[in-house]
C-alpha cells in the first residue's frame, strides 16, 4: 500500500475507531439502564441531573426543561463525583450535541438550553441520536474536510484541524461511557441496589 492510498483512508479509520468501541464495548452495556441507576448517587454531594428546583450541592443548575444538570465555573478542585445521568448529559450535550451544532448543522445548543432527559430511556435515545449525527457528520467531511480548521466554536483549538477534534471526541466518548459502564457494575454489586 502506498502513502497516497493511506492519505485517502483516514476518515473511515477515525470513524471505525469510535464505532468499534461503540458497537463492541459501550452501547450494548447501556441497554436496560434503569431510572434508579440513571439518578443513583453513590456518594454524598454528587453532581446529577435533577428535577428543576430539587436540592443539590452544585452552585449552578442548567437546562431548559423540567430537568437541570449540576455544574460550576470554574470546576471545583477536586471535581465532585458525577452520576450516570450527569456523565450521559455531558457526553450528549458537551461532547456531541454542541459539536454537531458547531460543525454539522444541528440546531444550536449548550448546557443552559438543552432539555435533559427525565428518564434513562430518553437519555439513551438522545445519546443514540447525537452519536449517529456525529458519525454521519464526520463521514460527510471526507478526507479534505478533516484538514479544515475547527473554527471559533472550538475556542483555543480554533486553528487546529478537524481531524484533531475527531480524535478528541473519540477519546471523550470512550472515556466517559466506560465510566458509565463501571458505575453500572458498581450499582449491580452494591447491597440493596442491583443485587
Amino acid at each position: 500500500m502506498t502513502d497516497q492510498t493511506w492519505d485517502r483512508t483516514w476518515n473511515p479509520l477515525l470513524r471505525a475507531q469510535l464505532d468499534h468501541h461503540w458497537t463492541s464495548q459501550l452501547r450494548e452495556r447501556l441497554d436496560g439502564l434503569t431510572d434508579d441507576e440513571y439518578f443513583w448517587e453513590p456518594v454524598p454531594d454528587c453532581w446529577n441531573v435533577r428535577p428543576r428546583g430539587a436540592p443539590g450541592s452544585a452552585p449552578v443548575r442548567a437546562g431548559s426543561g423540567t430537568m437541570t444538570i449540576d455544574f460550576a465555573m470554574p470546576e471545583p478542585s477536586p471535581p465532585p463525583f458525577t452520576t450516570i445521568s450527569w456523565r450521559l448529559g455531558h457526553v450528549i450535550v458537551g461532547v456531541l450535541a454542541m459539536r454537531n451544532a458547531a460543525h454539522f448543522g444541528r440546531a444550536a445548543t449548550d448546557y443552559q438550553s438543552f432539555a435533559y432527559a427525565p428518564t434513562a430511556a430518553e437519555a439513551l435515545a438522545q445519546l443514540d441520536a447525537e452519536y449517529a449525527s456525529w458519525q454521519a457528520g464526520v463521514a460527510a467531511l471526507g478526507e479534505e474536510g478533516l484538514a479544515h480548521r475547527c473554527g471559533a466554536a472550538e475556542g483555543p483549538y480554533a486553528e487546529r484541524p478537524l481531524a484533531e477534534l475527531v480524535l478528541h471526541i473519540n477519546r471523550e466518548v470512550i472515556h466517559h461511557l466506560s465510566e458509565v459502564c463501571l458505575l453500572r457494575d458498581l450499582y449491580l454489586h452494591t447491597p440493596g441496589r442491583g443485587n
